[in-house]
């Protein structure tokens, strides 16, 4: 009886453990996921990238896509804009490079970064600010992007009209009304109507203020929560990623024989 009753005392004391554990387990794997909703939160996740290379303007997220009733596996690339910083392609040259629709580092490292880290046929969903929805857009008409991945959405932030007609998947530019940037490119002058008519556009009240509008606007659930992850306004598409696959990756100025 005495040997019984220890060995039960055991018994339970390995089901409390036990139960402990898996309930942490499962608040610990809540905790990694989460839902998106809105263009805004999308930004903020972008906006991470601005870090000052200590992990890169580079981010790849595991998750899946929900739009109209069908959920898809996808894997998130948001791509950071212009910063100084020492040996990160995204300097200013990387934006004149961009502006006019040429190879920079930036964009090669980015095909990199896809190439050697996302499985072949896997659905991709983008997202950039400024420099770095410059990049999305190149790389969204990049062949060996197209030939290997499906390219589902684009969603840009502050970021100029690229590679017009060439791009695969639906592109959604985002631009307060206060902000200059997203007019800064050769397609203004190339393909005016398809620059201007395409870009969707919010007033967060900076008049006068460009350079604040460009920087601080499109995290802001207020102005753009109305767009949704793809950056369609009254949308419902949603994004759940698990944070706990979320990598950053540094762009280092190379020669990738451009």
């Amino acid at each position: 009886m005495k040997r019984t009753s220890i060995l039960r005392r055991i018994l339970a004391l390995a089901l409390v453990v036990f139960t402990l554990f898996a309930v942490n387990a499962a608040h610990a794997s809540a905790a990694e996921t989460r839902t998106y909703t809105n263009a805004a939160q999308i930004a903020q996740l972008v906006a991470d990238g601005y870090n000052q290379g200590t992990k890169g303007p580079i981010t790849v997220t595991k998750g899946t896509f929900t739009s109209g009733g069908k959920t898809k596996d996808i894997y998130l690339v948001t791509l950071s804009g212009t910063e100084m910083v020492f040996n990160q392609s995204t300097e200013v040259l990387t934006d004149l490079l961009s502006g006019f629709n040429l190879r920079s580092a930036y964009y090669c490292n980015v095909v990199e970064v896809i190439k050697n880290n996302i499985p072949r046929n896997a659905n991709l969903i983008l997202a950039g600010h400024s420099l770095g929805g410059m990049i999305a857009q190149q790389v969204s008409a990049d062949l060996t992007i197209k030939a290997r991945y499906n390219v589902l959405n684009t969603v840009t932030f502050g970021s100029p009209l690229l590679a017009a007609g060439f791009r695969e998947g639906t592109i959604r530019r985002l631009g307060d009304i206060s902000d200059v940037v997203p007019l800064l490119s050769g397609n203004l002058f190339v393909t005016p109507i398809r620059a201007l008519a395409g870009l969707n556009r919010e007033n967060g009240g900076y008049y006068f203020k460009p350079i604040t509008a460009h920087k601080e606007c499109y995290v802001r659930e207020d102005v753009w929560g109305r767009y949704d992850v793809t950056g369609t306004k009254y949308g419902s598409a949603i994004l759940t990623l698990d944070l706990s696959t979320r990598e950053f990756y540094k762009s280092p100025i190379v020669d990738w024989d451009w």
